[in-house]
């Protein structure tokens, strides 16, 4: 009674302090209207447009519940934006209807049962919040929860029975959190503070000597107390040793053995324990590999108290995890097998995941387990129906397993009863369930090879002995494509062989002979094997007659099949060797053509050096091949009289197209490139780097523009891009850092947009050494939770895309496939919170119009990335040059000869140019015929070439 009293005390000083802030607002508000009316007219303006916005947004949200009441997230949305708008008891409804369908949240509960206690302050109804703590307590299992439950409860515990009801409910929170490593203790003190406060009232007045009905209530309260604490100090608990502490200095009598004993096994458990909390404590979500170490620890220590709590810790964060639930209710069935319990925990299992067959599979064998009323069982499978299985041989397994309990059901020794009838019915609709909603949202039956109507014919023939009705069955079998099996005439035989008559089964053994297309053979020495035993000799005659006349036309039929697969391969095998040498001409084509254009070059260089200044006084030109006997550099004395040769004496050359100033200072640019590249060629870590390519070719001081990008990832050592011949960027470079950490951050700016174009990112791997290494980030299986978006328009933008997927669920994540100018392509991925919202996806997008293009949604599942070994007919001509004139990625496609082909001519060493042929140390000229084999259009030419028939063919189209 004095609680009580304190209690009112307490509210009436709260109530008085909210009338004296609700003045000291109101004054507020009547100052403020007198500075600023214009204010506050502004101020309701865009508080009405607010509230209209947000009553339109819940009217839509509504409506998309109305289309889709499984839609988890249109929930939360609606639940915040009501709460948001203060609209109570529509919000009491959202919530409620939410409830129904999915396990809430810890924060949904709580919100909810703050706004009803504040709803129903009033004694009369605080029963209604008592039933809707009651339904919270089974969701998940949270200690916050378990706290404001008993907190509540301990406003009305001046009631009739009220302390009696609070120590009840402390008690049941002890049962489900106590043993929560990390937050049972607070549930712990909580209670000890509750049974400290009772004693406080129980201390008779100072002075006064308690009676000896108040010592014993005393004494009984102190020993409630005690047991309180030796109950906590044997548990494991974080911060266990401040508990023991505090118990050592509370009690007057000291700390019993006993309880010190239990105290230091449970700090050794604990400090068992204290590794996977840790581990708990600094992981990321999911934290799916820590709990599951845990929960092998703790089924090995064997506790089922603690292999329980664990199990509900992991829950609680990973609720949409199907194979959680799986392993709980495993270890419940099998281990624990207390009813509510179990129950309980499947039902929660399905809530959660509804789109996961095994788990209402194991829940309609846990109801049937566990004596479930059959009323009970038909309502939880017809929920399953309509749970949105993602594949159609789902419903055929749940169907399976529901008409195993039916069967299960059935009296067979009576002729006919409720339950057979029951049975058949349930065939019968299952057979039209996979024929008119499955086919129709799969384009599949889901159940090719018939396995629920060979068992409903199996039931007939063995249990009700009408094997009418099994034919019957088996004939129905047999028209849905299955008559060219041998194993299902092989069924069909065995079981007209164990329940039918020799009639019917030599009957089957002949259609299967004539039908069977996979195993004629085996067939037919069944059906052989059959008449040795049962048929007479025109039995056997027959037989050998239609076994013969049948393997005869499989083996022509397998002849004209053999012989077609021949020709087919000789006809590839023709196209193949076609291939080989058209490649090998063009191979040998290429290397004569790169010859020809080095040694065209050397010339032109040579050409210019001689036009702009004497030789002696600018520094010799480092070229590609320098060092080469097929590039060295001709005298001056030779250059002149190649030019007194080529010319004649007559006249001059004729006019000669220059090279522009900025293409000059390019090609001296490449070349001091090369120079630094090559000086830091040694210093080269091809683990400390990264590749960067798809970059454009006009961007202005690539080394610098590439540090830019990439300073956020690390001290950089070196930045090589890559240059052509005359200057100009390739688009790709090398980047090389100092620390190994810096390559994985480098890595994430993969297909990062750079000038409008896709960056590619990727290790640099020597490809001479792993020809078959590749880099692709994206996933090549299938991925439940991400969809696959075709025939998009062009100009739709991630924006656009995210409005139009959010309706059916939480995006994650949008990928908009491009090509490498950084252009879509119409594709586009789209990653869900979970499997549920995107299957719901594919079925509502699918088909649907966006700007005039038909758009076709899928579950992502692409092919498979080939990278099986392929002939590489490019290293055999790369190999033939040092791998350092190239780069770390070999020949580039820019670094091709662009001399007429008609030029194109075998080098030698020592070469000399005059009158149009190149001599050689031999005498013989490689536009003749001694020239080298491999030779182009000059083989058979020996007349030298003068002027004029250079620029034809430099001209010629």
């Amino acid at each position: 009674m004095a609680a009580k009293g304190n209690e009112e005390e307490t509210q009436l000083l709260e109530m008085e302090e909210e009338a004296a802030t609700g003045v000291e607002r109101e004054m507020e508000s009547d100052e403020e209207e007198g500075m600023g009316v214009e204010d506050s007219d502004e101020d309701e303006d865009d508080s009405s447009d607010d509230e209209k916005e947000n009553e339109a947004e819940i009217q839509r949200l509504e409506e998309q519940l109305s289309i889709n009441a499984f839609d988890y997230n249109c929930h939360v949305d609606l639940i915040k934006l009501l709460r948001q708008e203060g609209e109570l008891l529509r919000l009491r409804r959202a919530r409620q209807k939410m409830s129904e369908l999915f396990p809430l949240t810890e924060e949904i509960w709580l919100d909810w049962l703050k706004d009803e206690i504040r709803m129903t302050e009033e004694e009369p109804n605080r029963e209604k919040v008592n039933e809707l703590f009651e339904k919270a307590v089974k969701d998940y299992i949270c200690p916050e929860i378990w706290l404001e439950y008993a907190q509540y409860s301990i406003g009305g515990m001046g009631a009739p029975g009220g302390i009696e009801r609070v120590r009840a409910i402390f008690e049941r929170a002890l049962t489900a959190v106590g043993l929560h490593m990390t937050k049972g203790t607070a549930v712990w003190e909580a209670y000890r503070e509750f049974e400290n406060a009772i004693m406080g009232t129980m201390q008779p007045p100072p002075g006064s000597i308690p009676s000896h009905e108040q010592q014993e209530l005393l004494n009984a309260q102190l020993e409630r107390l005690h047991a309180l604490f030796r109950r906590q100090l044997a548990i494991p608990l974080m911060d266990m040793e401040a508990t023991y502490g505090e118990y050592e200095e509370w009690s007057d009598r000291g700390v019993p053995e006993t309880v010190s004993n239990l105290y230091k096994k449970a700090l050794q458990q604990m400090e068992k324990c204290k590794p996977f909390e840790e581990a708990l404590l600094v992981a990321e979500p999911p934290k799916l590999s820590e709990y599951q170490a845990y929960i092998d620890f703790e089924q090995q220590e064997g506790d089922p108290a603690r292999i329980q709590i664990i199990f509900e810790r992991a829950l609680a964060e990973n609720c949409l995890v199907p194979d959680m639930w799986a392993k709980y209710t495993k270890y419940l069935d099998r281990q624990l097998k207390v009813r509510d319990l179990v129950l309980s925990s499947h039902d929660r299992a399905v809530r959660n995941c509804p789109w996961t067959m095994g788990l209402w599979k194991n829940y309609l064998l846990a109801l049937e387990r566990h004596g479930a009323e059959h009323q009970t069982v038909s309502e939880i499978f017809e929920k399953a129906l309509n749970a949105g299985f993602i594949q159609a041989t789902d419903y055929v397994d749940i169907w399976q397993a529901y008409l195993d309990y039916l069967r299960r059901r059935v009296d067979f020794s009576k002729e006919s009863s409720r339950e057979l009838e029951e049975l058949r019915a349930a065939f019968t609709r299952a057979l039209d369930y996979m024929k008119q909603d499955v086919e129709e949202r799969f384009s599949e039956s889901g159940d090719p090879s018939c396995t629920i109507m060979q068992i409903w014919a199996r039931i007939e023939a063995l249990h009700c002995k009408n094997m009418q009705k099994a034919r019957e069955l088996w004939d129905s079998i047999m028209m849905k494509g299955n008559a060219k099996y041998a194993n299902m005439w092989l069924e069909y035989y065995n079981l007209e062989r164990s329940y039918g008559d020799v009639l019917h089964c030599r009957k089957a053994l002949h259609r299967a002979v004539q039908c069977t297309a996979d195993y004629p053979e085996h067939v037919c020495e069944v059906l052989l094997t059959f008449e040795r035993v049962e048929g007479s000799l025109e039995d056997w005659d027959t037989a050998v007659q239609k076994t013969e006349t049948r393997l005869s036309r499989v083996n022509e039929q397998r002849a004209k099949v053999a012989e077609k697969e021949a020709l087919l391969a000789r006809q590839e095998e023709e196209k193949a060797e076609q291939r080989r040498k058209a490649k090998a001409e063009k191979k040998a084509q290429k290397k004569t053509q790169k010859k020809a254009g080095e040694k065209r070059k050397a010339e032109e260089e040579e050409d210019e050096e001689d036009e702009w200044g004497d030789e002696s006084e600018q520094p010799p030109k480092k070229l590609r091949g320098e060092g080469d006997p097929g590039f060295s550099g001709l005298g001056a004395e030779e250059f002149m009289e190649t030019e007194t040769g080529l010319f004649g004496r007559k006249g001059g050359p004729p006019p000669r197209k220059m090279d522009a100033p900025g293409a000059k200072k390019g090609r001296l640019l490449a070349a001091e490139a090369r120079r630094t590249q090559d000086a830091t060629l040694d210093k080269r870590n091809d683990s400390l780097s990264v590749f960067v390519s798809n970059l454009a070719f006009s961007m202005e001081d690539p080394e610098k523009r590439l540090r830019e990008l990439f300073q956020g990832c690390g001290p950089i050592q070196q930045v090589r891009p890559i240059f052509a011949t005359k200057g100009t960027f390739r688009g790709y470079c090398y980047v090389q850092f100092q620390e190994q950490s810096s390559v994985a951050e480098a890595l994430k700016l993969d297909r990062q947009e750079v000038d409008s174009r896709p960056m590619f990112v990727s290790p640099c791997v020597d490809k001479n050494k792993n020809p078959d290494f590749k880099v692709f980030k994206y996933s090549t299986s299938l991925e439940k939770h991400k969809i696959f978006i075709s025939g998009l328009p062009y100009s739709c933008t991630k924006e656009q895309l995210e409005k139009l997927c959010k309706e059916h669920g939480t995006v994650k994540d949008i990928r908009l496939v491009t090509n490498r100018s950084g252009k879509p392509k119409g594709l586009a991925y789209v990653e869900f919170e979970d499997e549920t919202q995107a299957s719901h996806a594919v079925m509502k997008m699918d088909g649907t119009v966006l700007q005039d293009h038909t758009l076709t949604v899928a579950i992502s599942n692409p092919p498979r990335r080939n990278v099986a070994d392929k002939p590489d007919s490019s290293r055999a001509l790369g190999g033939m040059m040092p791998r350092q004139l190239y780069g770390a990625r070999g020949k580039g496609r820019t670094q091709l000869s662009l001399l007429p082909r008609a030029l194109h001519r075998q080098t030698g060493p020592d070469s000399k140019a005059e009158n149009g042929t190149l001599q050689n140390q031999s005498g013989g000229s490689v536009g003749g015929a001694p020239a080298a084999a491999g030779g182009s259009g000059f083989e058979a030419q020996n007349k030298p070439l003068s002027n004029a028939d250079f620029a034809k063919l430099l001209l010629k189209k």
